[in-house]
């Protein structure tokens, strides 16, 4: 069995808080522990009433405190909203606190919109053509394989594993090219998963850091006594993800009975695009579904996302999905 790992949004439910959304993030990281997950990474989003992770290594701290084993990491700092040293620092700290636990994965898109770019007074599509060089100062200011005019403490030295994320296959040539590990966010883009992996795979350059191609998955799983009240469950997320495509994206919204038959035709149609990379239902229907997306993409390793209304719900999809696999 191929190792798993939890990527978590931080939602903010209708009715509820930030600080709810937190302690909720805190309770599944624990969970995800205790059932044998890999990682837990908290994914950076902004100007989102519904996504409270924005701060993401501020969450992670929070997270390590409340956890003692699973690496912790971002899914990921969106490396063009930053300066590569405050992201050296940031982490090094998070490796001093909690050494050998920490990933940091880099991503390229802004996560929000260009009203985001005018707050942090940066012109955020300027910023995303020097993501790669970014990357490669980044990486030297952990690791010192460059000389640089100044260095980073906390951040020289940190024993951070950082990876390449992506939804298109600039992504997955940048990692082959830098000889680091790759993340297809296919729970949300599935459309250039198989040629990504496939770049990645080929060109892959062996580095200090990974002597071969490492390629992780995302999938929305959501798992449940049964196939009905999973999909009971998961309609708070299709309601997000709806809400998020027609340009309305707000709290996560409790659950609807058959929420999918009340759609019109292009609603379902954009909800069964994005299902290419989902496994909802029973755990043996989960189960299933997921051995099946390994077998197609050959990933070395699964991250599973999908939020519920009632963190609870969630906290039970995690141990019915780990059982469920390891049986």
């Amino acid at each position: 069995m191929i190792p798993l790992s939890v990527l978590d949004l931080v939602p903010v439910r209708e009715g509820g808080s930030l600080t709810e959304a937190y302690a909720a993030s805190v309770s599944l990281a624990q969970a995800a522990e205790q059932h044998g997950y890999k990682r837990f990474w908290v994914a950076e989003h902004h100007a989102m009433e519904g996504i409270a992770g924005a701060a993401a290594s501020v969450v992670l701290a929070h997270i390590g405190n409340a956890t003692s084993s699973i690496r912790i990491g971002s899914g990921g700092i969106m490396l063009p909203n930053h300066n590569p040293f405050v992201i050296a620092e940031q982490f090094g700290t998070l490796d001093a606190l909690f050494p050998g636990r920490i990933d940091l994965g880099l991503g390229r898109a802004p996560g929000a919109d260009q009203r985001f770019g005018q707050a942090l007074r940066k012109n955020l599509g300027q910023a995303a053509e020097y993501f790669p060089n970014d990357v490669v100062e980044l990486h030297a200011l952990l690791t010192g394989d460059i000389d640089l005019p100044i260095t980073a403490t906390p951040g020289m030295g940190a024993a951070v594993d950082m990876w390449m994320l992506g939804s298109s296959l600039f992504g997955a040539q940048l990692a082959a090219k830098l000889g680091l590990p790759y993340a297809f966010a296919s729970h949300f883009a599935p459309d250039h998963l198989d040629e990504a992996l496939s770049i990645y795979r080929r060109d892959f350059q062996p580095s200090a850091a990974l002597d071969r191609p490492y390629a992780m998955a995302a999938m929305t799983v959501i798992a449940a006594d049964s196939d009905d009240e999973a999909e009971w469950i998961a309609s708070s997320q299709l309601q997000a993800f709806v809400r998020l495509r027609s340009g309305t994206p707000g709290k996560l919204p409790p659950p609807i009975e058959n929420y999918r038959d009340s759609l019109p035709a292009p609603a379902k149609a954009m909800l069964a695009h994005i299902g290419q990379a989902s496994a909802i239902g029973s755990p043996q229907r989960v189960k299933d579904t997921i051995e099946a997306f390994i077998k197609r993409t050959d990933a070395d390793e699964i991250i599973v996302a999908g939020s519920t209304y009632d963190p609870e719900h969630r906290t039970r999809s995690l141990a019915l999905t780990m059982n469920a696999l390891a049986a």
